[in-house]
């Protein structure tokens, strides 16, 4: 497996070849903002971060990224197109009839897709059952990523996943939470607090400083899940 490096390099694709092969992706103009409040956390996952291969994307020991907020995949399609999994030339046919990127994106068709995804509040939970797995088939190398919304942790489902996590010492486990202030009933004292009362190792950064985003997402948390927590602007996401 290629594990990419830790440091930026020339060939490394930058920000803006992403916004560039985002313009390629139209008619989806309302998730416009849901797509670039999720930008900077994937520049820096897929180019600093995650140890996984395109020319393998199936291999055992990859790490495993998992989009809860699969609702405006732009980003996310840009990204994997800047790092090989997909041709760039397929975003511009993005959700035609012969396209196989559509506006949610389907784990059977799309190289480096991880889950299907679009219905909100269900990624987290499956990030818990996806590190249970590789623990149990002793893949202890492999880390599981998954990033939610701030909104979808409003969900009920998502109380028990973060609960389990930590109870399970799920120290493979790290989950990213775009925060753009879109969620219904708020969190006393912040998100962060929210996961630290249940034993994981919480972190809040901005969201688009890249080097806080690869030092939260990088810092040790022996026997612990870690949640990012990565504020934007609600003008970029919701």
């Amino acid at each position: 497996m290629t594990a990419l490096s830790q440091e930026w390099t020339a060939e490394a694709p930058t920000v803006e070849l992403i916004r560039s092969l985002m313009t390629l992706m139209t008619g989806d103009e309302k998730h416009d903002a849901a797509a670039t409040s999720t930008l900077d956390v994937l520049h820096v996952l897929y180019g600093r971060v995650l140890r996984a291969d395109p020319g393998r994307p199936d291999d055992p020991d990859r790490d495993r990224f998992l989009l809860s907020k699969g609702h405006g995949p732009m980003a996310y399609y840009a990204v994997l197109a800047a790092h090989g999994f997909l041709d760039p030339a397929e975003l511009a046919d993005w959700t035609g009839r012969a396209s196989r990127l559509g506006m949610h994106p389907d784990r059977v068709l799309v190289p480096g897709v991880e889950v299907s995804s679009g219905s909100l509040g269900h990624g987290l939970g499956l990030a818990v059952g996806t590190a249970l797995g590789l623990r149990a088939q002793g893949r202890r190398a492999s880390r599981v990523f998954v990033l939610v919304g701030d909104a979808e942790l409003d969900e009920g489902s998502n109380h028990e996943a973060i609960a389990v996590a930590a109870r399970m010492r799920l120290a493979a486990l790290t989950a990213v939470v775009v925060d753009n202030g879109s969620a219904s009933h708020g969190w006393p004292g912040g998100i962060a607090e929210r996961f630290a009362r249940e034993g994981w190792a919480a972190r809040t950064v901005d969201g688009r400083d890249h080097n806080q985003i690869f030092a939260a997402l990088t810092a040790a948390h022996p026997d612990q899940p870690s949640a990012v927590v990565a504020r934007v602007e609600r003008k970029d996401g919701r």
